[in-house]
């Protein structure tokens, strides 16, 4: 198979020298491979560094090919020939069509391009807009279909994609996964997006305790990782009980040497055998303390060393918990009473005529294309918007809404004086027993919201919505997986389905979805 990416004991740092990871030795030919770990692990420096922005801390990157990058973003000031490249092409041929042309448009000018133009969007869904069509107009799964037809139009050897999925409604999930089926050459995805990752032919995980190639898509990855904790879990257990043995075996040596010294002082009390035989005895005697107390040391340092080892493997490997306090909700409570709701804003309709009643526990998905409304609807849940028609009651006062952003923090201040704003009446204790359970503890407290990833800010949010002597009926998530890694997701999962309360979410995320246990969808 030839080989686009060779990567040879390859070490990425931060820009400060920071390391992020070492030793990934990969050969990527015509096959998919998904990279994964913790958000700050290196997965989107490693792409920059395969496309020449980065340079190895460690190690080499040699390319046999030519290589390419999604575009995430496209510019709102372009029409659809901008955001393909093609404005300078396109007019070079169109000078030559009207008999304008100089020597130079002869032999720059592509005649085969207008027919790949039509293919590429063909395949991704694009050929019923014309050229100048304004970016500025079209829905985020249209722009994610033009960036895809930008490549299919570049058409590099090796694709880089980072986190291509968030963001994107069901339709743009949708163009990148026929793209993840049918990319001819070779793709290296950082995602951590599951559905995405089961159609990868292998997975890196990057992690500080090194870097591991799995064959596979995400369910081997999953299973194997599972594997790894509870061999770590196993690892532990057995170093705490090798360093317990190992103290025992000191103090029993210990108390030995204790005997035979009290004994040898009270030989030196009698008198009865010759000073010289005495002070032979007591020489021999320091000595082997002094030998005993090494070995003791050094066994003690190894045990305690294997402990530490093992200890920083099983929390590496182990996702930090996110406890929901009970809120004791009652399955009969009625919460949200929608009836006859519409929303327009000016001239643009959004949602409605529509009923919707949310009655006791209940997990509700919002569904609907990118601008149908969903995050307008959730802000009707919470009063900050009152509906163009009909009535919105909300039936209880404890609801909490986490954005994609957790923008109910102040980014400038810490997470300890963010939490004190938001539940004024919280004493000092109280407040950290409230960080400690979502993972913040001692200093971990005094971290400036804005400092911290995408996982730790979503773990924040949680902190300070249920710190309160009165938890949340009701919890109201927008796109909560968006800047999430995959422990964080699987952490957050665990941690709803362990909460008695009532939960509306808006995500495209099948399976976190599921996982959560949905019980039925509102479309918008």
């Amino acid at each position: 198979m030839t080989s686009f990416l060779t990567l040879d004991s390859l070490s990425l740092s931060t820009p400060d020298g920071t390391p992020l990871f070492g030793g990934l030795t990969l050969s990527l030919g015509r096959e998919r491979v998904g990279l994964v770990g913790r958000n700050g692990s290196g997965k989107s420096t490693l792409l920059h560094a395969v496309m020449g922005a980065v340079a190895p801390a460690a190690g080499s990157i040699h390319l046999a090919g030519t290589v390419g990058m999604l575009q995430q973003e496209l510019d709102d000031t372009l029409d659809l020939a901008g955001a393909l490249g093609l404005t300078g092409a396109l007019a070079c041929l169109d000078r030559l069509e009207r008999g304008e042309g100089s020597v130079a448009d002869a032999a720059e000018a592509d005649w085969a391009l207008p027919a790949r133009v039509d293919q590429a969007l063909a395949d991704t869904g694009l050929r019923h807009f014309p050229l100048d069509a304004p970016i500025a107009t079209l829905s985020g799964g249209e722009r994610m279909r033009v960036a895809l037809a930008r490549q299919l139009l570049d058409a590099p050897d090796l694709l880089l994609l980072d986190e291509p999925t968030n963001n994107l409604d069901t339709d743009g999930r949708a163009a990148v996964m026929d793209l993840m089926r049918t990319w001819p050459g070779a793709l290296l995805v950082a995602s951590h997006d599951r559905d995405l990752l089961e159609h990868v032919d292998r997975i890196v995980d990057l992690s500080p305790v090194g870097v591991t190639v799995f064959a596979g898509g995400w369910s081997a990855f999953a299973a194997a990782r599972d594997a790894a904790l509870a061999a770590a879990e196993t690892d532990l257990t057995r170093a705490g009980d090798d360093l317990r043995r190992t103290r025992k075996s000191v103090q029993q040596a210990r108390e030995r040497q204790d005997r035979r010294d009290k004994a040898g002082r009270a030989a030196r009390a009698k008198g009865d055998a010759p000073k010289m035989l005495l002070d032979k005895r007591q020489e021999r005697a320091e000595a082997t303390r002094g030998k005993g107390s090494q070995l003791a040391a050094r066994q003690m340092g190894e045990s305690e060393e294997a402990l530490a080892a093992a200890r920083a493997r099983v929390e590496i490997l182990t996702p930090i918990a996110m406890d929901l306090p009970a809120c004791g909700l009652p399955s009969g409570r009625r919460l949200i009473d929608f009836r006859g709701v519409e929303m327009r804003f000016g001239e643009r309709h959004l949602f409605g005529p529509l009923d919707f009643v949310l009655t006791g526990p209940e997990r509700v998905a919002l569904a609907g294309p990118n601008g149908s409304g969903k995050s307008t609807f959730l802000r009707l849940v919470t009063g900050d918007l009152a509906p163009t028609a009909g009535t919105a009651a909300r039936l209880t006062g404890k609801v909490a809404l986490l954005d994609q952003h957790v923008s109910l923090l102040d980014p400038a201040a810490s997470i300890l004086d963010n939490l004190h704003r938001l539940n004024s009446g919280l004493s000092a204790n109280a407040a950290h027993a409230a960080l400690a359970r979502f993972g913040f503890r001692n200093t971990d407290a005094l971290q400036p919201a804005g400092t911290l990833s995408g996982g730790e800010r979503l773990r924040a949010g949680l902190a300070c919505v249920f710190a309160g002597d009165t938890p949340p009926d009701l919890l109201l998530l927008d796109e909560p997986t968006n800047h999430l890694d995959l422990r964080s997701v699987e952490a957050l999962e665990a941690g709803l389905n362990a909460w008695d309360g009532a939960i509306l979410i808006v995500s495209h995320d099948a399976a976190f979805l599921q996982a959560v246990g949905i019980t039925r969808t509102l479309s918008l």
